[in-house]
């Protein structure tokens, strides 16, 4: 048994310039979930780069494939060895279904889980195969385990982390990513103190939600880093202190306003321009968390002399170096509490699926946050 669902599918190869013609809502086969599967009705999906970084090439991935991974939804019908969740409860997805089993799992690292990692790569579930077929039968791969850009996903039991009955939707779609992320980063990787500096490069969804965490934990100054002013403006709105244009002078102005450099850099562009100058923008003694992905084939020589003469950390991040089952619901109490409003990461409007090629086309030409896909909306924009 199966059922016909709407879902965005991206097709072809990438070439020198994004052809985000090559996104298109098609109706395709989704396949009952298996034993320890969940089919869940998505009401929102948000835009994000690593969903960009498929079309672009960036992040190499095997396609036919139906896009999206940041969302929430209710759960619709659970396969018999399902236990977490029942159909009616509300859920955001993770893309990492940690299996519990693995060494990375087993270690306290459940977003390194090599069972995921084997999935998303290959574009399956974490069980194996694939639970959409287009029009033609032909298989079509799944985005980091969620592929979310559609009307129902069926996905592994630990893709979705349950939240209390009556949460916003909406605004719970942006946990699963970009504040898992960003502010991952800030509470659980960098382990960012009260008055300690930060320079955040790149304010895209994660830089931004990333701003959000240093405001949380009281850190001072907070300085923002961005090609675009409209990110720049919405990083001083969230919380920045000061914003600064990405150009060669960026490091020695950061020096110059931290007194010797700040405490902690995190690099959220996906660009070695970026990280370099969020290297150089530390004093010494100083970290850099790493969150951007960047072109599998970049490279960054890191001079080992200074690592050691200046006692500086360098370490990636993977989403918010986190453990998602217990930081999904903490996000979320945090943003109830009013603490972490993650919901001004979104924009004002949303978008109907049937415009996911225009919106991904805005987020590639510099819009500042979130832009929210209503699964359920028809025709013209959502209010």
């Amino acid at each position: 048994m199966n059922a016909t669902i709407s879902a965005a599918v991206l097709r072809g190869e990438p070439g020198a310039e994004p052809d985000f013609a090559r996104v298109s809502v098609e109706q395709v086969h989704l396949d009952e979930p298996r034993d320890d599967e969940v089919l869940v009705d998505v009401h929102f999906a948000s835009l994000c780069h690593s969903d960009l970084s498929v079309l672009t090439g960036d992040r190499p991935r095997p396609l036919p494939m139906v896009l999206g991974h940041e969302a929430a939804g209710v759960v619709a019908r659970t396969g018999r060895s399902v236990t977490e969740v029942r159909p009616g409860a509300p859920v955001v997805f993770t893309y990492v279904a940690s299996c519990g089993r693995c060494g990375f799992c087993r270690d306290g690292r459940p977003v390194l889980c090599s069972r995921a990692h084997a999935g998303n790569t290959a574009g399956e579930l974490p069980a194996g195969g694939h639970r959409l077929r287009d029009a033609n039968g032909e298989p079509v791969h799944h985005h980091l385990g969620v592929s979310a850009f559609a009307e129902r996903a069926v996905v592994d039991a630990a893709s979705v982390i349950p939240v209390p009955a009556g949460t916003d939707l909406r605004t719970a779609s942006l946990l699963g990513c970009a504040v898992s992320t960003g502010v991952g980063a800030v509470f659980n990787a960098a382990q960012v103190g009260l008055g300690e500096s930060a320079a955040v490069f790149g304010c895209g969804g994660v830089g931004l939600a990333a701003v959000l965490g240093l405001r949380a934990v009281g850190a001072a100054p907070i300085i923002a880093v961005d090609r675009h002013d409209a990110h720049l403006e919405r990083a001083l709105e969230l919380g920045a202190d000061l914003a600064l244009p990405a150009d060669e002078s960026t490091a020695d102005r950061i020096r110059e306003v931290t007194g010797g450099g700040a405490h902690h850099a995190f690099e959220a562009a996906g660009s070695v321009a970026a990280v370099e100058s969020a290297y150089r923008a530390l004093r010494r003694g100083g970290r850099l968390t790493v969150v951007g992905l960047a072109n599998p084939a970049s490279r960054w020589p890191v001079p080992p002399a200074e690592l050691v003469a200046n006692d500086i950390t360098v370490s990636g991040s993977y989403l918010g170096s986190g453990v998602p089952r217990r930081d999904v619901p903490r996000f979320a109490h945090l943003h109830g509490a009013g603490r972490l409003p993650v919901d001004r990461l979104a924009a004002p409007f949303s978008i109907p699926l049937s415009e996911v090629a225009e919106g991904m086309a805005r987020l590639h030409a510099g819009f500042p946050g979130r832009i929210v896909i209503d699964i359920a909306a028809r025709g013209a924009r959502a209010a």
